[in-house]
């Protein structure tokens, strides 16, 4: 979370008082991200990884949030971010036999080995990427997937939740992120049997009608990867007559592509390029 100033004050009302100063994030809402598209969700998620990865290997040493809900977190152009770190910790807990590393969840316990330093191994971390598991990476990564990508995806949750994985399980299947964006960017797609008819430099301003999931509310915007998914996408819809190419792309490089129900009005734009299915 980006730190913008802070300002440390010692009164006699409220001694060793300390304000930060923080960028503005808006609060994370699990039922709205679940409305969103699996592309914006998976951007959460692998911010979430750079996170996990950060507080494992931080100049303190390998750091736990002990309060790992969604409340403390916020989404800053489309990325995750952590905003109370008053519970945070780097303290690994100390112990003189495995049974003392012991940490218990709701739905599963695990039992951690105890080194020759008197310390429960990688405690913090394994802390951290199970309520990541349990919190974030079983709602937000399988829900509406691209199939192709569902058995990567079940790699990455398994590896999360499972206690004979360490953290570097995770982080691997992330990163590169390539892995997983290549395979969703380049989805593969059946030849198009429908004809449709190219008209540059046009739009159709109306006509829309809404699908899930969209990036516009009031219309159906969905991104591609080129021009053979757009034309299957239209195909799956009854209602889709005709689609516009925009020059705009999401975070992956897939490109903005609204889907109408008609070209009955079409208006000249330089910036956009019309496709009409063409009827017998």
């Amino acid at each position: 979370f980006q730190l913008y100033g802070y300002c440390y004050q010692d009164s006699n009302d409220i001694p060793d008082t300390l304000t930060t100063i923080t960028e503005l994030g808006s609060p994370l809402e699990m039922i709205q991200l679940l409305q969103t598209s699996w592309e914006d969700r998976f951007r959460i998620c692998l911010s979430l990884v750079r996170l996990l990865h950060y507080l494992a290997h931080s100049p303190l040493g390998s750091v736990t949030l002990l309060d790992f809900r969604p409340r403390q977190f916020v989404i800053v152009d489309g990325e995750l971010k952590v905003t109370d770190l008053d519970d945070a910790s780097i303290e690994e807990s100390s112990c003189t036999s495995n049974s003392d590393c012991f940490m218990e969840f709701p739905a599963r316990n695990f039992t951690l080995p105890c080194s020759v330093e008197g310390r429960c191994q990688s405690m913090n971390e394994k802390r951290n990427l199970y309520n990541a598991y349990r919190f974030f990476f079983t709602y937000l990564l399988p829900h509406s997937a691209p199939s192709s990508l569902r058995p990567l995806l079940d790699k990455i949750v398994n590896a999360t939740g499972n206690r004979d994985k360490h953290g570097n399980a995770t982080y691997f299947l992330f990163y590169p992120s390539p892995s997983v964006t290549s395979e969703f960017t380049q989805k593969c797609v059946k030849s198009a049997k429908t004809k449709y008819r190219r008209v540059p430099e046009a739009f159709i301003p109306d006509e829309n009608y809404r699908c899930w999931p969209s990036y516009h509310h009031k219309g159906c915007l969905l991104s591609v990867f080129d021009i053979n998914e757009a034309i299957e996408i239209c195909d799956s819809y009854s209602q889709c007559k005709a689609f516009v190419l925009t020059n705009q792309t999401t975070w992956t490089g897939r490109q903005l592509v609204f889907f109408k129900m008609a070209s009955n009005h079409i208006v000249p734009d330089p910036d956009k390029i019309t496709y009409v299915k063409v009827t017998d």
